[in-house]
């Protein structure tokens, strides 16, 4: 009798394991779960009808993924369970949606109307100089210490500003702009293979050059 009991016991704990790693499993497939976003930024005219709002930017916050809105307003993204989607454009209120874990489909449809948002700037006063001499004598007087001037060159150096350029997401004219240049580049060889730079003399010349120079070598880490 006790062993049939510890059978049991036994039993039930397996199941209750089983189980308890089954909802493991799910809850992180479901906060990975990736999600497709479809639809058109909108926004109300001076005659109060929903227009199409073009080169809106649409982000991933925290993330440098994203995209724009077209000139029709369309856009499509993909987000995961527990990202926020930011909606942003100069003159526009930012509006920004969490991806809630309750959706159960993979594809829907945004529909996302934007409202005109006033930005006041404070209020600047422009006076000339006197003189010539004057602006010398207040230039002269500038606080470039070497404090400022070390904090400049760090915040100008090539490692921040590389850093920078994959960190920080591109607006909707920048956006907009690489779209278009890919576009053309698509155009300009429509119909025919595009040229193979291994057979560009040129090319093969600052690929040697470069070789020579050490552009390729494995730069070592500073310790810290």
């Amino acid at each position: 009798m006790l062993i049939c009991n510890m059978y049991k016991i036994f039993g039930f704990l397996g199941l209750f394991l089983m189980l308890s790693n089954s909802v493991k499993a799910q809850a992180d497939q479901d906060s990975s779960r990736v999600i497709q976003f479809s639809g058109v930024v909108v926004t109300q005219d001076e005659f109060g009808e929903m227009v199409p709002l073009p080169y809106t930017s649409i982000s991933v916050f925290g993330t440098s993924r994203g995209t724009y809105a077209e000139i029709d307003g369309f856009f499509s993204v993909v987000a995961e369970v527990g990202d926020t989607i930011v909606f942003t454009r100069v003159g526009f209120a930012e509006v920004r949606h969490e991806i809630s874990d309750t959706l159960e489909s993979n594809y829907y449809s945004w529909y996302q109307i934007m409202s005109r948002d006033n930005v006041l700037l404070p209020e600047a006063v422009i006076y000339p100089w006197p003189s010539r001499e004057h602006y010398k004598i207040e230039f002269l007087a500038l606080d470039v210490s070497d404090e400022l001037r070390q904090r400049a060159e760090e915040n100008l150096a090539q490692e921040v500003l590389s850093r920078l350029k994959h960190s920080v997401a591109v607006d909707g004219t920048e956006a907009f702009a690489l779209s278009m240049e890919n576009r053309v580049q698509e155009f300009k060889y429509s119909g025919q293979y595009k040229p193979q730079n291994i057979f560009n003399v040129a090319a093969w010349a600052q690929f040697i050059k470069a070789w020579k120079r050490g552009d390729y070598k494995r730069k070592k880490k500073k310790k810290p």
